[in-house]
């Protein structure tokens, strides 16, 4: 006979009865798993199925055309030919700063880490925004060119072109290389290398023989990770390629809004779901490898400092280049938005320069008196609401998955990779399914304004969980206990034992879910009535807008929302839980 905590007191449970403590159990987590599936059965699952059902009729319908054929191999080519290039540069910048990151302690890592952190949560958007104030016609390069060398026109043409989708590509990915590689270089046991040297193998050798075969599978699974974003990417190719690099996603986006053919776009949605769901699946399988320690030891005893000549080229060539990569797009940006610049062009090209902030007072202001004109103040105005909504959302059905997951039930390992589906998703394709099934009152995007949080909640609830579920692991049952001995009820337990441990891990994942609320631009771009944009939307139409004010109000726009992001990846990196990592 064992003995079963109840209430304020010990009771003794027979075996026979185990039972029925097992089943009250499941019936418990059962009850927890109930909201969050109803969740993703009608808000992701359902639009899902009705693309899918529209790619199965326009396949059906229109029957083997090689015109057909040609319309969907030509974007599909590209997507995957700029993934697989845009992979190969952010794995060559990537890997040698994971290689410092995960072997040298030196001044600022710390900082440093946050600025590399700060690209991936930044939105496609403001991304484009920066990259157009740094290498665009109007962008500082090309106007230091233009004076430099008495130019009346921009030397460099970088926009709408190839180059300019992978530079911003490496600028979004490379933090993924450095966290996923640099973490699991951290862990290996320096010993094996030591050895390896010791037995006569070059430095050279040792990394040949030795260190990349043990790294291979946190190489392939960061690897796999970028090339899957480089696959979904939306904002930055629609912005920085033009339409004649338009991927699966551009071409979706481009056939449902502008071309209004339905069919073919859920065709392609199809094929880039199917598509993406095998990257999903084969990141998953590559990651659950990544870390296998070699053997016991002291956390950071693999780190060491800087000592050599050499050591000190690497890594400070290494350094340099990060922060003209990660630093210079972001603050030509916030200087372009607060510059105003005029070219006058006669025998002599000269560009003149003035502080100015006309570009954030244009946010207030309604110069044409136009009664359709939606301010952009307004925009962050629905955007903030937007995601106060999605944080609120994504919030509790983290903590319903998250508790559920935190048991040990043999139901979590199905549920469980049901969650990070929407990770894997387009939230191209998300959007197009929402336009199908949610296109009558009241649950269309005019009458239901809750269904673009929801849809931004599909996006932010792996990350939510991911940061909740070490927290919620590391609960001690017997502060619990304790609790419920003492007389307190299920809910007070959580209230005065559960929340006060996992209140960090939730003000985290609150701030991510805020953050990816403020920046979603895919699924937005087909919800969002004109007259309530959101600010990564307006920013699109400003800089598809001529004129210099348009252009600088999307600056302005963008620098907003560049410092929110920003402080809240600063408060992300202030408040993780010292010793517990999220699982990615």
């Amino acid at each position: 006979m064992d003995r079963c905590l109840a209430g304020d007191r010990f009771e003794v449970i027979k075996p026979a009865e185990w039972g029925s403590v097992r089943s009250s159990s499941n019936w418990r987590i059962l009850a927890l798993w109930l909201l969050p599936l109803l969740f993703l059965a009608v808000f992701f699952f359902t639009p899902l199925l009705a693309v899918f059902k529209l790619a199965v009729e326009a396949a059906v319908e229109t029957g083997p055309q090689a015109d057909l054929w040609e319309r969907i191999s030509r974007p599909l080519g590209f997507t995957f030919y700029q993934a697989g290039l845009s992979t190969l540069v952010t794995l060559a910048v990537g890997l040698p700063a994971a290689y410092i990151f995960g072997r040298y302690n030196f001044p600022g890592k710390s900082l440093l880490r946050v600025l590399t952190t700060l690209p991936f949560i930044l939105p496609t958007v403001v991304v484009a925004a920066a990259f157009n104030a740094l290498i665009g016609p109007n962008g500082w390069i090309n106007v230091l060119l233009m004076q430099a060398f008495d130019l009346s026109t921009p030397p460099l043409a970088m926009l709408n072109s190839l180059p300019a989708i992978i530079i911003a590509h490496v600028f979004y990915n490379t933090t993924i290389v450095i966290r996923v590689v640099g973490s699991a270089w951290s862990q290996l046991d320096p010993r094996v290398e030591q050895a390896s040297r010791v037995l006569g193998a070059t430095p050279l050798r040792t990394l040949k023989e030795v260190t990349l075969p043990l790294l291979r599978p946190a190489i392939f699974a960061a690897g796999l990770l970028v090339f899957l974003f480089d696959f979904t990417s939306f904002g930055v190719i629609l912005l920085l390629g033009g339409p004649q690099y338009a991927t699966l996603e551009v071409e979706i986006y481009i056939q449902a809004l502008h071309m209004l053919n339905l069919p073919l776009a859920g065709l392609l949605s199809g094929i880039q779901l199917l598509c993406t769901l095998g990257l999903t699946i084969a990141y998953s399988r590559v990651s659950q490898r990544i870390n296998v320690p070699l053997a016991p030891r002291l956390q950071g005893e693999g780190m060491r400092r800087i000592r050599t000549w050499r050591e000190r080229l690497l890594i400070g060539f290494s350094i340099t280049f990060l922060a003209a990569l990660l630093i210079l797009p972001l603050s030509a940006l916030g200087l372009r938005s607060v510059v105003r610049l005029e070219a006058e062009r006669g025998q002599r090209s000269e560009v003149q320069t003035g502080l100015t902030l006309d570009y954030y007072r244009e946010l207030f202001i309604n110069r044409r008196g136009s009664l359709f004109y939606v301010p952009p103040i307004e925009a962050v105005r629905n955007s903030l609401a937007y995601a106060g909504a999605t944080v609120v959302i994504s919030l509790a059905m983290g903590f319903l998955a998250s508790s559920a997951l935190s048991s040990r039930a043999r139901v979590n390992q199905v549920l469980d990779p049901l969650l990070m589906l929407p990770l894997g998703t387009s939230a191209v394709t998300l959007g197009l399914g929402y336009i199908v099934v949610f296109s009558r009152p009241p649950l269309d995007p005019g009458s239901f304004p809750l269904l673009i949080p929801l849809a931004h909640s599909l996006v932010a609830l792996p990350f939510v969980i991911r940061t909740l579920l070490p927290a919620m692991k590391s609960i001690p049952g017997s502060l619990r206990q304790a609790a419920a001995v003492l007389g307190a009820s299920p809910w007070r337990v959580w209230w005065e034992v559960d929340l006060p441990i996992i209140a960090r891990a939730a003000l985290v994942s609150a701030v991510f879910a805020f953050t990816i609320s403020l920046g979603e631009f895919g699924a937005t771009s087909f919800l969002a009535r004109p007259e309530n944009p959101t600010v990564p939307v307006a920013i699109y139409r400003f800089i598809g807008q001529p004129g210099a004010m348009n252009y600088g109000q999307a600056l302005a726009m963008s620098t907003i929302l560049m410092v929110i992001c920003g402080l809240g990846i600063l408060l992300i990196e202030r408040m993780r839980l010292p010793g517990i990592r999220e699982e990615w």
